[in-house]
């Protein structure tokens, strides 16, 4: 029955509550109204009987009180019975108000106040949070019987039904809200006053001018000025060093807000400004490293072992603090949007760091902070030390935040990272591969919201895929063949390699919620994979199986792809003898298809057979220990040795003796490793049916011994050294266009103007020339 109850209570205050509040309140004010005009007419007929004149008009004009005396002669207990209320009189400018002051002290200073029965009546709604009938010696006036209870009511409300209480709390914060101290909304007018001293309940009036004047901080700075100069900043960085001052702090964060908005036309006034670039450089290195400083020491922030931090958002302090701290956020992100330079990018992402404890509260400021440092985070543009800095900042959030606000910004970190990589080259994959392996430790900090992103996510993914299998329009497989959707397969394959693991599932204790996304993420890279089997898209498919193979390698599961490196090998572009060309080789880590100018060219299939044989040598070598690996790689071994037979014909075999000795060799790598396995079965004492026995076999043994494994080994380093040549190739060739960018810098502008039209056009031609020769 009380558990009924309590919910009809609920349903109650969620539904009804609110307007009944409002008519109680609008009652109210009606019926005090009319007892006012009450009392008044019943006090006018008392007055008139005290003058003792006749009915009538006629006795009425007699019985009227005389200018100098208006309370005619009416004794005291005649006075006393009228409730105090002073009879009315014509109103005068000076001389009415002089009179009624000197009448009110004779009184002792005393004022009217509501008969007893008001208070009674209203006595049972005051209980539920209605402002009660106010006396004119509470009130004075209307409007002050508008703004709520007053503050002991509210806290007696609080002791007497906490659950109202926390109602009004959610739903009217406004009504719990007491001006006891000044309002800091407008930060500048903020009061100079030192935060050490208690602050006052009352406060005297000041005008405009001489709140900015001590907001300064001295008496000796020109109160006209305001420009900030190098002493002004080295006199508030001592104060915000030495003495934690928040007094200091507020002038920084004013002049820092101006300093972040410099050389803007916005119409808006500031009440600093900046000149000085060297007074600039000192205020933006006073303001990020020390306000947080400040901060840190008047609001210590709380952290558990287990990550969660705790503020005191209740106190006065915080309270107060929170326009200054909205203000200097929001002057922090519009830096952010306009800098440039790395070291500075650098330091102010670094700022935020030490605020996010405090903003946690502010959920809309965080989701401007967070978009634009996951801009920076994916911007190609921004150097690798600046996407860890803002990497850290995100990764902070994750931390410290709500599942709510992890949700936030893994959403928004993915979306960046699929912005980030719309344009791959060999000049951004550096930076996409760093994004990718970065965000992907971000999906195991809380594995709950982690399944539920990743999940939708992927179920996007293989909603594209079936839309572009089952639609028939002429480029539809374009919404699955383009770089964003590969790095997002890509990416997937790095989350689950990293939080799916053994060795990290035993760090836990247990097995990772992640590894159901598994089987999703490995049937649509296989659906993706064989879209549109033709030799234009081998880059694609060679892609995606490596992102399979770390997926593999990591959590130990079996992934067929024996049989789609096989159809590679059997494509008409590899059988074929191939004809000559001049054309460079081909980038398969930079490039998703390959120009029709490349197809059939002997400098293709040669790039074509290393990749197949460096991912089945990758792929064998997962599984070159295990006990069936004889039988596991028989028919590889067959299909291509039936290759390499038909490439000898001479009439129709591919004459390529480049590839026919690697694929060779392949075999027979396989072959022995197979022979290798068998000698060491052949001493086991246990049956196929032994499920312990048949795991255990060679657990622990180092694969780079076994003949498979050593002949990986060796390519992987031919591989390594001819990679570090390229990214020698590749820095040298950044550096020479750095310098030619830096001489047209320094060129004459009519030069420069159409110099960076050229270049903007060869690197539209070299990004998208492919694409271009294609269609």
């Amino acid at each position: 029955m009380a558990k009924n109850t309590k919910k009809a209570t609920r349903k109650f205050i969620k539904n009804r509550l609110p307007g009944v509040l409002e008519k109680r309140k609008d009652g109210a004010k009606i019926k005090q109204r009319q007892q006012v005009k009450a009392k008044r007419q019943a006090r006018n007929a008392k007055d008139a009987e005290f003058l003792g004149g006749k009915d009538g008009e006629e006795g009425a004009k007699s019985k009227e009180p005389s200018k100098e005396d208006p309370f005619g002669k009416m004794n005291v207990d005649d006075f006393f019975q009228g409730g105090f209320e002073i009879p009315e009189r014509p109103a005068k400018k000076s001389k009415s108000k002089s009179q009624s002051s000197s009448n009110a002290e004779k009184l002792g200073k005393r004022k009217r106040s509501e008969p007893e029965d008001d208070n009674e009546d209203d006595s049972s709604e005051a209980s539920f949070g209605e402002a009660p009938v106010l006396s004119d010696r509470d009130a004075g006036s209307d409007e002050e019987d508008a703004t709520g209870m007053s503050k002991g009511a509210m806290e007696a409300l609080a002791q007497n039904d906490p659950e109202f209480y926390k109602y009004l709390k959610e739903n009217d914060p406004e009504a719990l809200d007491f001006d006891e101290d000044a309002d800091l909304a407008e930060v500048d007018g903020l009061s100079a006053s030192d935060e050490e001293d208690a602050p006052k309940k009352k406060k005297q009036k000041k005008s405009k001018k001489a709140a900015v004047d001590e907001a300064d901080g001295s008496d000796d700075e020109d109160p006209d000025s305001a420009e900030v100069t190098k002493a002004m900043v080295t006199k508030w960085t001592k104060a915000m060093t030495e003495e934690h001052s928040m007094r200091a702090m507020r002038q920084v964060v004013l002049a820092f807000r101006a300093a972040a908005h410099v050389n803007e036309d916005e119409g808006k006034e500031y009440k600093y400004t900046i000149s000085d670039p060297n007074v600039y450089h000192e205020l933006l290195l006073s303001t990020l490293k020390n306000v947080p400083m400040v901060l840190n020491h008047h609001l210590p922030v709380k952290e558990s072992t287990a990550g969660k931090v705790r503020v005191s958002t209740d106190s006065k302090k915080f309270k107060t603090l929170t326009p200054l701290l909205k203000s200097h956020t929001s002057s922090v992100h519009h830096l952010l949007t306009t800098l440039s330079d790395e070291a500075t990018l650098k330091l102010t992402l670094s700022s935020i760091i030490p605020l996010l404890p405090y903003l946690l509260s502010f959920k809309k400021v965080l989701k401007n902070v967070v978009k634009t440092v996951v801009n920076i985070w994916s911007d190609a543009a921004s150097s690798e030390a600046t996407k860890i800095t803002a990497f850290l900042v995100l990764r902070r959030l994750a931390v410290i935040g709500d599942p709510g606000l992890r949700e936030a910004v893994l959403k928004t970190v993915y979306q960046g990272l699929i912005k980030g990589s719309r344009t791959t080259s060999v000049h951004t994959i550096q930076g996409i591969n760093l994004m990718k392996n970065s965000a992907a430790e971000l999906w195991g900090i809380d594995q709950d919201v982690g399944y539920s992103t990743g999940f939708t996510f992927i179920r996007q993914l293989a909603i594209h895929l079936r839309s572009s299998i089952t639609n028939n329009q002429k480029e539809s497989y374009k919404t699955v063949y383009n770089w964003q959707y590969v790095h997002s397969l890509d990416f997937w394959s790095c989350v689950l390699s990293e939080h799916c693991s053994p060795l990290k599932e035993a760090e836990t204790g247990k097995e990772s919620q992640l590894r159901l996304l598994i089987y999703p993420t490995v049937q649509v890279t296989l659906g993706a994979m064989r879209l549109i089997p033709t030799a234009t898209y081998f880059p694609l498919r060679f892609q995606l199986i490596r992102s399979l193979l770390r997926l593999s390698r990591a959590t130990g599961t079996y992934i067929p792809l024996a049989s789609a490196l096989l159809e590679v090998l059997n494509s008409a572009e590899m059988k074929k003898p191939p004809k000559p060309s001049t054309v460079k080789s081909l980038d398969f880590a930079s490039n998703y298809k390959v120009p029709k100018s490349y197809l059939r060219t002997r400098v293709y299939q040669d790039g074509v057979a290393e990749q197949l044989v460096e991912l089945l040598s990758e792929f064998f070598v997962l599984w070159s220990t295990s006990i069936a690996f004889p039988e596991f790689a028989l028919p590889v071994v067959v299909m291509m040795k039936r290759w390499l037979k038909e490439a000898s014909n001479k009439s129709t075999g591919n004459k390529n003796n480049k590839i026919n000795s690697s694929f060779l060799l392949l075999s027979q790598m396989l072959e022995r490793n197979g022979k290798w396995i068998e000698e060491k079965r052949a001493k086991v004492d246990f049956a196929p049916n032994n499920r312990a026995g048949v795991e255990g076999f060679l657990k622990g043994f180092e694969w780079e011994k076994i003949p498979l494994g050593a002949f990986v080994v060796g390519q992987r380093k031919q591989r390594e050294e001819k990679a570090k040549m390229l990214e020698e190739s590749r820095r040298e060739e950044d550096r020479k266009r750095q310098e030619d960018r830096e001489k047209e810098k320094a060129a004459p502008e009519s030069d420069d103007e159409s110099m960076e039209d050229v270049d903007e056009d060869e690197d539209d031609d070299s990004e998208a020339g492919f694409d271009e020769d294609d269609e």
